[in-house]
């Protein structure tokens, strides 16, 4: 361990706390590993009274990435605003509540330059994968109840907070270019994976061109719609509530669904290497789409429905050429484990997609059902 970075974080760790204006005194903390942008960490409060081993409450702080969030003010603002109104609306159940600073601001920033949250520590169990039937059709409730909760916001009325974040039109096109520039030499790598890309093209960005046309209704979508995004209840393994709200910007539904399929329905995790191992479990999508749908009923209309399965092709698509653009830039956007670490899970991605694309017809079906038979209900 590196004692003097260790003494270092923990100052900053005393300095955010005292600036979000946390009672007692701050006695451990740890780093969480789980996901791949911010710098997040535990940290227990005791009890000022005499009582050393009493923890008086735990808390989540995040140092924001600002590299990937180059506006981090305005997505403290969304996030303000989107959790207000699920407060609002579904009062005496868990909420995200981010704590504000004596100047009424829900983010602090040191001397450094350095940008800091602080939110309530919610006791519960994630899932970073999961087989079970029953915890992915959870999932699939929690991300439609986020949404159905937030069906009467205005959703243009948010930040864009990252620009053009699901245009998968774009991401192509950036992908291509990045290619074309070869900027650390790797492109000579990564043909057959290019080409793939492209034959996907026109089919990957048809949500594009209907959104475009207004073909579909314009949502606040939570744009990260993981599997590990929802914490549970340990004893129940209920869904609590919905994080990681950074990316909560406006969208289509079936970025949503899209998103939660292709990582709740996946076989593998999405940097599985072994791309043998990798393909779209067709009952785990059952289950997360009978999850979803039954949150969003009298919500979604007939064309959304009818696009969900294809939102699962597009975002798998879209995210394939995100780990290929970031490898063929110097893997300077997720974070990474080891050298070739997006390359792997680029070819992941695509194995995936390669399969939902082989049994849309199939996923499409598993929808148009399940909507069919609650409407009977």
């Amino acid at each position: 361990m590196n004692c003097e970075a260790d003494g270092q974080t923990e100052n900053i760790l005393r300095e955010v706390c005292a600036a979000f204006r946390i009672p007692g005194e701050l006695k451990s903390w740890e780093t969480i590993t789980r996901g791949n942008i911010n710098t997040t960490f535990h940290v227990n409060f005791y009890n000022p009274d005499g009582q050393p081993h009493e923890i008086r409450k735990s808390y989540l702080v995040q140092e924001v990435n600002a590299y990937v969030f180059k506006n981090p003010k305005e997505i403290m603002r969304n996030i303000d605003r989107v959790t207000a109104h699920i407060s609002a609306k579904s009062p005496g159940t868990p909420q995200l509540h981010f704590h504000h600073t004596a100047d009424g601001m829900n983010y602090y920033v040191p001397g450094n330059g350095s940008f800091w949250r602080l939110s309530n520590y919610i006791d519960s169990v994630t899932f970073d994968t999961c087989a079970d039937l029953a915890i992915l059709r959870s999932t699939g409730k929690a991300f439609g109840r986020f949404q159905a909760l937030l069906s009467d916001f205005d959703a243009e009325s948010l930040y864009e907070t990252i620009p053009d974040f699901h245009n998968t039109e774009k991401r192509l096109d950036r992908l291509f270019q990045s290619a074309k520039d070869d900027p650390c030499d790797r492109a000579k790598e990564v043909r057959d994976e290019l080409c793939f890309l492209d034959s996907l093209r026109d089919k990957a960005t048809e949500l594009c061109r209907m959104r475009a046309d207004g073909a579909l209704p314009l949502r606040v979508t939570h744009n990260d719609t993981k599997v590990n995004n929802v914490l549970f209840d340990r004893q129940t393994l209920e869904p609590l509530v919905v994080i990681d709200l950074d990316t909560v910007m406006p969208g289509l539904s079936a970025y949503d669904f899209g998103d939660a399929a292709r990582c709740a329905a996946s076989s593998a995790a999405e940097d599985e290497p072994d791309t043998e191992k990798v393909f779209l479990d067709t009952e785990r999508f059952g289950a997360l789409a009978e999850g979803y749908l039954a949150s969003m009923s009298g919500v979604l209309t007939r064309s959304e429905i009818d696009v969900l399965a294809l939102g699962a092709l597009t975002l798998t698509v879209e995210l394939a050429s995100r780990f290929l653009d970031d490898y063929l830039t110097g893997d300077k956007y997720f974070r990474t484990s080891y050298a070739g670490h997006n390359l792997v899970r680029t070819r992941c991605q695509l194995k995936l997609a390669a399969d939902i694309l082989e049994k849309l017809p199939i996923l499409r079906k598993t929808i148009s059902d399940i909507a069919k038979r609650m409407k009977d209900a």
